[in-house]
């Protein structure tokens, strides 16, 4: 049956091919035929005519009428259409098939992990010691000068000068303020963990959040090894293992300081930088991870397993 039909992209323009080909050879075939009618060969054959000339036809002769063979090319044409309608309904298009390795997201060690920065102030400089009283003893004599003290009183007969003090003394002039701290440093937290991790595009129209986490997680393995090249240099000595990738997700979905953190060598984790890298160019971003309900930075470890495939 017509539909359990199906056709690749490349099957379709073979039967494309086809149908045009037929249908020039079709005009060509009838414009040769025509081409070599001459006048002294159609008299020749209907020198011996008993049927008198029809003066309502088209032409004189039959084999010179361009419309005679008007139904044969009523029906090529109408096989034609229906071959471009079989063709358009049954054009399917193949998925290309991602070769996951198993257990793509496993990874057998421990990645050590930088502390994040600390947005914490240093603590204050400790308190100046307490000041000691020291004692005097009693057998020393302080020597105090004669003019140490000079008597200040006064009576009814002391002159008192009204004279004004000089107010206007010539004073030093201020130090300058200091200058102002310089402002403290402001270091972007970036988490490891939060209540909701980052989840890579084009399953947020699923229904539960564990729907979402595992079409998210299929979808990003899909793109990494659909994206994925296999090093020559790798595959020429054989070289297989796992490399691990750390980037940040932003609160805006992209990805930045992407780094390796575990290396195979021989090209593999240069290739992994650029598959991770290529997730800046997807036509959505990521869902960025959420923190007491704001869209906050997170970490996210990522393993990529070069597999040489067998036979």
């Amino acid at each position: 049956m017509l539909t359990n039909l199906s056709f690749t992209g490349m099957e379709v323009l073979l039967g494309l091919v086809s149908l045009a080909v037929v249908v020039l050879g079709a005009i060509a075939v009838g414009k040769y035929r025509l081409a070599h009618l001459s006048v002294q060969s159609l008299k020749a054959a209907h020198l011996n005519d008993t049927t008198a000339y029809d003066i309502g036809s088209r032409t004189k002769y039959p084999e010179a009428d361009v419309f005679r063979n008007s139904s044969l090319f009523f029906k090529l044409g109408l096989a034609v259409v229906l071959g471009f309608l079989v063709l358009a309904f049954n054009w399917t298009q193949f998925e290309e098939k991602v070769n996951i390795p198993e257990g793509a997201m496993e990874m057998e060690y421990d990645i050590a992990m930088d502390a994040p920065p600390q947005t914490n102030d240093p603590p204050p400089p400790p308190p100046p010691p307490p000041p000691t009283n020291e004692e005097v003893p009693n057998d020393v004599v302080l020597d105090t000068p004669q003019d140490a003290f000079q008597d200040q009183s006064a009576d009814a007969n002391t002159n008192v000068s009204n004279a004004p003090v000089a107010l206007n003394k010539p004073t030093a002039a201020p130090p300058p303020p200091p200058p102002p701290p310089p402002p403290a440093v402001q270091v972007k937290e970036i988490f490891k963990v939060v209540e909701d991790m980052p989840r890579f595009p084009g399953c947020e129209a699923m229904g539960s959040v564990d729907e979402k986490k595992a079409c998210a997680q299929e979808q990003l393995l899909s793109f990494i090894y659909k994206n994925i090249k296999y090093p020559v240099m790798a595959r020429d000595n054989n070289v297989e293992g796992t490399v691990v990738v750390r980037f940040v997700v932003t609160e805006k979905g992209t990805i930045e300081g992407a780094e390796i953190l575990r290396d195979i060598g021989a090209g593999c984790g240069e290739e992994a930088m650029r598959v991770v890298n290529l997730m800046n160019d997807l036509p959505e971003r990521w869902t960025p991870g959420r923190q007491r309900g704001r869209n906050v930075p997170v970490y996210f470890n990522l393993p990529v397993k070069f597999v040489l495939k067998v036979g």
